[in-house]
């Protein structure tokens, strides 16, 4: 078969798997980005407080009901769906009714927190802006699902779209397909959360720096990396600020060791470095025109637990101590099970070794999970989504890593494409 024939029997094959939970993937954040959506459709506050509350009340029946059939003691008992569904529709809308009582109407999303928390996603309309199609063809329910399934698949093939503008055999771009859907980034990607789409935008302005430093299409590739920042901009502000300081990073990092080895630093690689730049500027530009939740809102909302406690007269000492708290207690995890920075090591070892300056980049691009947990560092985060963004360099770094073992004769290959020829001939 073509290998875009299985790029698509791998998608299709993860989209199958899916279907074993298309319920029970709803987060905290999830409401309001659902929320955001609906109102996006036209729907009336209450009528979309009302959806939003039964998709998420029926997401817990669901899993309640799916717990309790496997309980050693509780098995036998009815079924709890109906009760569950009850309780869970009576707390949500005891948090929701009295500020729709009280007029705390405005906005695009269900208040089902102060006004102060509900801006925060306020300032996030990508995300729900892309599920306003799947939501109305489909319904809420299998709306949601085909959403993450469709960012999903696409972060999967994005990164068999990387691995051969580096040259990485076709089996080995399939396998990084592969490690994208299976590792936590496909799990995270389901969810009905941003996370997905960043994931997907981020790969996409690696694989315009692939395309520009390796194959020389710098209209294409400059294309998607500009336009991947302001993507990410609409969907999560800080990730664009937080990729394009990294890219601007990675190339003068790329720069400044070329000239210390006496080589020019590369037209390429000083432009990307400037639309990083140029990026991160914009994006502070933007959001204080915008009036964004600032820093200082999210230290508040970070230490007053979402501000349900009063604001901190001088944050900044706390939040530092939490900072060397966290990452003690973090990397003590890790020794306890080491999969992740394994991983992590592996894949950096293969971008810097294999990948020359996209490398670099890729390298970049993950470290925007470590610097979206270091704004956060919140133990108890849900499901660890926030350092996600890490993995995509595993992903793409493992494969590089193993290239040489599938090239040095124990699997052979034929030769792929100009830029593999033009190595083995040199």
């Amino acid at each position: 078969m073509r290998p875009r024939t299985w790029v698509l029997l791998l998608a299709a094959v993860f989209a199958l798997l899916q279907l074993a939970n298309v319920t029970g993937r709803d987060t905290p954040d999830t409401k309001n980005y659902l929320s955001y959506a609906l109102s996006l459709t036209g729907e009336s506050k209450r009528g979309v407080a009302a959806a939003t509350i039964d998709y998420v009340c029926a997401s817990k029946a669901s899993t309640a009901r799916r717990d309790q059939s496997v309980h050693v003691v509780r098995f036998h008992r009815p079924d709890p769906t109906d009760r569950v569904m009850d309780e869970c529709r009576e707390r949500e809308w005891r948090q929701v009714e009295p500020r729709l009582a009280a007029g705390q109407t405005g906005g695009h999303t269900v208040p089902y927190m102060t006004e102060r928390f509900m801006r925060i996603f306020e300032a996030r309309p990508g995300y729900p802006l892309f599920l306003v199609p799947f939501v109305t063809l489909l319904g809420v329910t299998w709306g949601l699902w085909a959403a993450g399934v469709v960012i999903a698949c696409a972060g999967g093939v994005l990164v068999f779209l990387i691995l051969r503008t580096l040259s990485v055999p076709v089996p080995l771009a399939l396998t990084g397909q592969a490690l994208y859907y299976v590792l936590p980034c496909g799990t995270t990607a389901m969810r009905p959360m941003t996370e997905g789409l960043l994931m997907a935008l981020t790969l996409a302005a690696v694989w315009g720096c692939a395309l520009v430093l390796r194959e020389g299409r710098r209209r294409a590739g400059y294309a998607l990396v500009a336009g991947s920042l302001p993507a990410l901009f609409a969907v999560k502000h800080s990730q664009a600020l937080f990729l394009g300081v990294c890219l601007a990073a990675a190339g003068a990092l790329i720069a400044l060791r070329r000239y210390r080895r006496g080589r020019p630093p590369g037209r390429d690689v000083l432009a990307l470095a400037a639309v990083g730049l140029a990026g991160a500027a914009v994006t502070v530009l933007l959001s204080g025109l915008l009036r964004y939740p600032s820093v200082s809102d999210s230290l508040q909302d970070l230490l007053t637990g979402h501000f349900a406690r009063p604001d901190r007269k001088d944050p900044w000492p706390e939040f530092w101590q939490l900072q060397g708290n966290f990452w003690v207690e973090w990397l003590r995890r890790q020794a306890w099970e080491p999969l992740f920075v394994a991983a992590l090591g592996a894949g950096a070892w293969g971008a810097l070794r294999r990948g020359g300056a996209v490398g670099v980049f890729l390298v970049a691009a993950a470290f925007t999970g470590i610097l979206t947990q270091a704004g956060h560092p919140d133990i108890d985060i849900w499901g660890e989504r926030l350092i996600v963004l890490a993995w995509l360099l595993p992903v793409v770094g493992i494969p590089l890593l193993l290239e040489p073992v599938v090239r040095g004769g124990r699997v052979e290959l034929p030769a792929q494409g100009q830029a593999e020829r033009a190595r083995a001939a040199g």
